[in-house]
């Protein structure tokens, strides 16, 4: 692999509401790699498409950091694969039921049973914002 630039990190944080006076200290540079990816060789990137999970912070065209080595939970959000088309929606495991949940209200829940079948392909860690000028 090739080297890869070193982009600097400022350790002050920016503000999202007033203003402050920005000092710009220097604190080294940052991997996105280290960052985001504990798990390398059971990680993968996978840009979302859609709106369904825009109330997880989660908008079409953002990247998602997907790990297979974290134990899919209630509550958490995964990859899940239905009828060979992939989604990513929060998992919610109720008394034996089990659901595909959006986090907009225009979309449906997705209730998975036998035969609807579903396959998880991992679990989202981290979303990596593209905002778009």
């Amino acid at each position: 692999m090739a080297d890869q630039p070193s982009i600097p990190f400022f350790a002050e944080s920016v503000a999202a509401g007033f203003p402050s006076p920005a000092v710009g200290e220097l604190n080294g540079t940052l991997d996105l790699n280290q960052l985001c990816v504990r798990h390398p060789a059971a990680t993968y990137f996978v840009r979302a498409r859609g709106d369904s999970m825009t109330g997880a912070g989660i908008d079409d065209g953002d990247i998602l950091v997907v790990d297979r080595s974290v134990t899919v939970t209630n509550g958490a959000i995964i990859i899940a694969a239905l009828d060979g088309e992939f989604t990513v929606k929060r998992l919610e495991m109720k008394d034996k039921h089990v659901r595909l949940l959006p986090e907009n209200p225009a979309y449906h829940p997705i209730e998975i049973t036998p035969a609807t079948g579903a396959e998880f392909f991992g679990v989202v860690t981290f979303v990596v914002k593209c905002v778009h000028a």
